[in-house]
């Protein structure tokens, strides 16, 4: 996988060590020699991942860090710090000011390459729903806004280990912070996984008779569980499963002893990535939802209805099978807009989606065809059947009143339907659309509130 690497240190051997060694594995990299220079980089968003040294004149790699993922604009970049510093206290503070890990000089080169192409891996993940959300005119926001907001705490975390004395000291430290659960079973766990909204997984490689990165694996292949942040806790001679780890899918690992500090810090990070990960998840739902829902109603919308009639059309053909049309009208709506005002007809509107709802299968696609106009496509179903299917619904709308301004008043509502079946001479699904119009007309003239079905 080809990505962007900032490396930044001001030492010019160092970096062009770096720099060899990642274009050797076909990575693009780009240099700074300073914490300004490295900074205005990655606001330009020239960069996949930053590699951060730690001893700079000016600004050190601390401070630069700290300020990359204080912004909006660059919080989602991930930040590895290359130092010499190898203490526990050197570590965390690279931690709480939001790196994502920590490679001691001299570099181990499998090691570095096994952490950036996760790193990149994960921000792969967010840039593509980055770029859905943005390409969409429904956008609501960049959830980078409130990236830098998110605490981390208050995770749900499950514990997969069968020392009693591991698993113990890891709960306490992390209790204080999210809700802990242990499993000292594996397959276990994969079930409470799977059933569990968990946001950190945390997987011992020293389970007895399992291999812990199996169950890593099978984490990231299932879809209830594929966006469960993974760490996995190693041995320090584990070295070579943990590199294999990370290759499958593992985000993060720590080595025992554990230290306290550090495990709550990176467990902290995971939580808020998942959680950003989530929320840009969610924005990219809701702007596919309001690309084919109709705002007011909550049904489909015409945009909607257009692409898939002629796929149901298409496959009704294909099927030889049934395909009916139900058109709707609500019977003298613009006097309702004329003496109640539009809020009350936009109320009136709600409650005619929702009771058409409520008597149409999920299989049926049930659009807003425009104004008070209501289409219901009735997958096989042949024009008899569809006919009693909108006698049923016209019974129902007009069978109690329309509640308004908050349920203290009522209004009666009555519909009128044409319903049109595929017949064997049609070019496409808009003839039968057509004939449900033909049909609706005919309703209408013929003293509203009634069904008519176009003739064959």
């Amino acid at each position: 996988m080809s990505a962007r690497v900032l490396v930044v240190d001001d030492i010019p051997t160092n970096v062009k060590l770096l720099e060899t060694k990642l274009s050797a594995e076909y990575f693009d990299v780009l240099t700074a020699s300073n914490g300004h220079d490295a900074l205005a980089l990655c606001e330009q968003g020239l960069c996949d991942l930053v590699l951060l040294d730690v001893m700079m004149p000016d600004m050190d790699g601390f401070e630069v860090c700290r300020r990359i993922k204080n912004s909006p604009t660059t919080a989602h970049l991930p930040v590895v710090m290359v130092t010499a510093l190898d203490q526990p206290s050197d570590r965390l503070k690279g931690l709480d000011v939001g790196a994502d890990d920590f490679l001691t000089k001299p570099v181990d080169d499998t090691a570095l390459f096994a952490r950036v192409r996760s790193l990149v891996r994960l921000k792969a993940v967010t840039d593509e729903l980055r770029a859905r959300l943005m390409a969409s005119r429904h956008g609501f926001g960049d959830p980078l806004a409130s990236a830098t907001a998110e605490t981390g705490q208050n995770g749900h975390i499950l514990i997969v280990d069968d020392r009693p004395s591991s698993y113990e000291r890891l709960s306490a430290a992390l209790s204080q912070y999210h809700r802990v659960e242990v499993e000292a079973d594996p397959h276990h766990a994969m079930i409470r996984a799977a059933e569990n909204d968990y946001d950190v997984v945390l997987i011992s490689l020293a389970l007895q008779e399992f291999d812990g990165l199996r169950l890593c694996s099978q984490l990231r292949s299932l879809e209830r569980t594929r966006h469960v942040a993974v760490v996995l806790i190693a041995d320090i001679d584990d070295r070579s499963r943990v590199l294999r780890g990370l290759d499958i899918g593992a985000h993060d690992f720590l080595v025992r002893p554990v230290d306290r500090n550090e495990l709550v810090a990176r467990v902290r990070t995971q939580v808020r990535r998942k959680r950003f990960a989530e929320r840009l998840r969610d924005s990219v739902q809701l702007t596919m939802d309001a690309a084919v829902t109709d705002a007011l109603t909550g049904l489909h919308n015409r945009r909607y209805l257009d692409v898939h009639l002629a796929n149901l059309f298409e496959d009704s053909i294909r099927r030889g099978a049934d395909l009916s049309v139900l058109l709707l009208d609500i019977d003298r709506f613009k006097s309702v807009n004329d003496r109640f005002g539009h809020d009350v007809g936009d109320e009136v509107l709600r409650e005619f989606a929702t009771r058409i709802r409520t008597l149409t299968r999920g299989v049926d696609l049930v659009a807003r065809y425009g104004g008070e106009e209501v289409v219901v496509i009735v997958p096989d179903a042949s024009l008899d059947e569809a006919r009693l299917v909108a006698e049923r619904i016209r019974e129902r709308i007009g069978s109690a009143p329309f509640s308004y301004a908050n349920r203290t008043a009522q209004l009666d509502v009555t519909v009128s339907i044409g319903v049109a079946a595929r017949e064997g001479g049609d070019s496409g699904a808009f003839d039968v659309l057509k004939r449900a119009d033909i049909a609706l007309y005919r309703a209408k003239d013929e003293g509203r509130n009634r069904v008519i079905a176009a003739a064959a």
